[in-house]
């Protein structure tokens, strides 16, 4: 007999079924017991009205069971679940696989749990109905992200994971190469670089929902890797973009989170100027209600400085990245223009936009740098040697010589956005397999020691620790 998933018992009414999943909990009430069966899709009460069958059953054991599907007498309807009208009669009982008892409860909200442990056994943690529902709105909103580019023409491109280590920001997370010793790849802080290059190759319309790097030391609510929405476009403006995200965000609250609402709409469009002088903050909350948790209050900040002087460094450095366009609303010739960028550093605006939502900044991007001559002054006026610059972003610089259209983009947290739409405290909650907020994988038990062959094919060793006489 197939298996009928649980969700679909209130149509079978009348019939023998055979029904599959976990003991989600059980009641011993002497000659008869009840138990509330767990599977994806729902939970359904059985009654073994011959309780020998079912003495032995413990919470979370894998079962599969026959019997009849009857509807629940008027005074006996849970309304609390989707299921709440019917029962089975269970007729017979396969024991699947015995469950160890789990080190905590997966029937309740799980936030009184402390946090490492459900980390540790987060494979049990899913199985709690808010984590499990936090993974399929994350299904639901990738999969509407993707049809609406999709129908807008944009082409969905995957870039590489193994790539070259450049200066965008955070740490690399490096890759020894074997095959070419003492020379190393890198993970990406984003596919800045290969989309920038796909525009250079004539696409135009590009998107992905991309894995993204970055080996940053613990700061609270941050991951090692996560996951963005990646958007570029050839000939656009930046109106273009924002507009383009406030239709598919608008779309999407109305069709994934109905319950939600968005508290202005056209999404309001503040200077960077306006959003610090009037909230103190690049990423404002602008909730009418911050106490209403269904209150969604999206916005845009643009014209950001194009450069912050780090104190450190004693340099001027791109406030979002190198490849950013700094404005120029006079129109001035490339070499005027480059004289007035090495002059006017503190007070040049540049063509970069936030998104952002509820005080988080949820995504963010630019109009880039097309003219290959003014790109590499900016890499000058930040600090970089000729010479470096060629090292580390030649394959950029040449590839703009070979005809660049003008180009933007956008990048989105996925993981921040599903966290703000359901409420979560943590982007840790709608991960299916977080780090801890120290970068460790408490289940995996990562990072962790490689074999002393694997070293030596890498050609790596390990400095002897000096200790203090």
């Amino acid at each position: 007999m197939e298996r009928t998933n649980i969700n679909e018992t209130i149509n079978k009414i009348g019939e023998k079924i055979k029904v599959a999943g976990w003991v989600h909990n059980r009641r011993d009430h002497g000659k008869i017991i009840f138990i509330d069966l767990r599977d994806r899709s729902g939970v359904l009460q059985v009654v073994f009205a011959d309780a020998e069958i079912a003495k032995e059953l413990r919470n979370e054991w894998v079962i599969a069971i026959e019997g009849t599907i009857n509807a629940r007498p008027e005074k006996m309807v849970n309304k609390n679940i989707p299921t709440g009208t019917v029962e089975m009669q269970a007729k017979k009982l396969e024991i699947i696989n015995k469950a160890e008892t789990p080190p905590f409860a997966v029937d309740t909200n799980g936030y009184e749990i402390n946090e490492e442990l459900r980390l540790k056994y987060r494979y049990l943690d899913v199985r709690r109905e808010r984590v499990k529902n936090n993974l399929i709105l994350r299904h639901n909103v990738i999969q509407f992200i993707r049809n609406f580019l999709s129908d807008k023409e944009f082409l969905e491109i995957e870039t590489p994971i193994l790539t070259k280590s450049t200066p965008e920001g955070a740490r690399d997370y490096v890759v020894p190469s074997r095959l070419w010793h003492k020379t190393f790849y890198a993970l990406p802080q984003s596919p800045q670089q290969y989309k920038q290059l796909l525009m250079v190759g004539g696409i135009e319309k590009y998107f992905q929902i991309a894995r993204c790097f970055r080996d940053e030391n613990a700061r609270g609510d941050r991951q090692p890797e996560f996951t963005q929405l990646d958007v570029e476009m050839s000939f656009p403006t930046q109106n273009e973009i924002l507009d383009l995200m406030e239709k598919m965000t608008i779309e999407m609250v109305a069709k994934i989170c109905p319950e939600k609402h968005i508290s202005q709409i056209p999404f309001p469009r503040l200077t960077h100027k306006e959003a610090m002088e009037k909230y103190n903050s690049d990423k404002p909350d602008l909730r009418k209600d911050k106490n209403n948790k269904n209150e969604l209050a999206f916005g845009f900040v643009i014209d950001f400085p194009a450069f912050e002087w780090k104190e450190t460094e004693k340099r001027w450095d791109a406030t979002h990245h190198p490849f950013t366009k700094a404005q120029n609303p006079d129109n001035l010739p490339e070499k005027e223009f480059i004289k007035h960028l090495n002059k006017n550093q503190a007070t040049i605006l540049a063509h970069q936009y936030d998104f952002v939502c509820n005080g988080y900044e949820i995504g963010g991007g630019s109009i880039r740098e097309h003219n290959p001559k003014i790109l590499q002054a900016i890499f000058e006026l930040m600090g970089n040697k000729t010479e470096d610059v060629i090292e580390k972003f030649g394959h950029m610089l040449e590839a703009f010589s070979y005809g660049v259209p003008p180009h933007g983009g956008i990048a989105i947290g996925i993981d921040r956005l599903i966290m703000i739409l359901n409420n979560e405290p943590s982007i840790r909650e709608v991960i299916a397999f977080p780090k801890a907020g120290d970068g460790r994988d408490l289940m995996m038990n990562s990072p962790s020691k490689i074999d002393k062959e694997q070293l030596k094919e890498l050609g790596i060793k390990f400095a002897e620790k000096k200790t203090k006489k």
